[in-house]
């Protein structure tokens, strides 16, 4: 089983719009415990996303005092002078969603895996994805939260899976255990070859925490092709 996000992500989803104000914003987000908030267009479609490092601009900008002679980390200095990441200094001075907002939001659809969801959050560095339809409305959000959810799937549905990705002529020869998670595959297939492939696909099932391989092989194949090919394999 390929998990996908619209097993796993919430529908019923928090939003904001453009007008939205600052205090109102920052509520939402305490109020039900999120790190994010969409910000939607008048026809729901997603136009940007808040998040609580957006909200943060206005304290990291902000003297403490009259004569404070703090100065914000080299790292906001220099976004305030080339004021990128969709205008983070200007971010500071913002009072509307649509100020604060990071524009173009990073989204995804509902008919992804959850592994493509996870490596999109990892590479943009967000905690949270609006999922949209094919005309850009939001439908529901995932979490990281909800993305470790695979890892709760009960042992029984696992090794099923497993079986099922196992090489067809090695079924019989594989013995699959599954015990929270970890699936140890036992046994000896015809070729080496088959073996590889078995622990590959085990280990791509949704859930599979770990995977301890026992496997032996009668004919290393592989090896074989090496030496015909005038490889050496040692």
């Amino acid at each position: 089983m390929r998990t996908k996000v619209e097993h796993v992500m919430t529908r019923d989803v928090v939003h904001v719009s453009r007008g939205t104000l600052f205090k109102d914003v920052a509520e939402t987000l305490i109020e039900h415990g999120i790190s994010s908030v969409p910000v939607l267009d008048g026809e729901g479609r997603v136009v940007g996303v808040i998040s609580e490092a957006d909200l943060m601009r206005k304290a990291e900008f902000k003297q403490q005092y009259y004569g404070d002679d703090y100065r914000p980390a080299l790292r906001a200095r220099f976004r305030h002078l080339v004021d990128h990441e969709g205008g983070t200094h200007t971010k500071s001075r913002g009072e509307t969603a649509g100020d604060l907002m990071t524009t173009p939001a990073v989204v995804t659809t509902q008919d992804i895996s959850v592994v493509s969801a996870a490596r999109v959050m990892d590479k943009h560095g967000v905690k949270r994805l609006p999922v949209i339809n094919a005309d850009g409305r939001l439908i529901g959000i995932v979490s990281r939260r909800d993305l470790i959810k695979v890892f709760l799937r009960d042992d029984e549905s696992i090794k099923a899976d497993v079986i099922r990705e196992l090489p067809p002529r090695a079924v019989a020869e594989i013995d699959v255990a599954v015990e929270d998670g970890v699936v140890t595959l036992a046994g000896e297939t015809e070729t080496s070859s088959e073996a590889i492939f078995a622990v590959r696909q085990a280990q791509n099932v949704d859930g599979v925490v770990a995977l301890r391989d026992t496997l032996t092989y009668r004919v290393d194949d592989l090896a074989e092709n090496i030496r015909l090919w005038g490889g050496r394999t040692t």
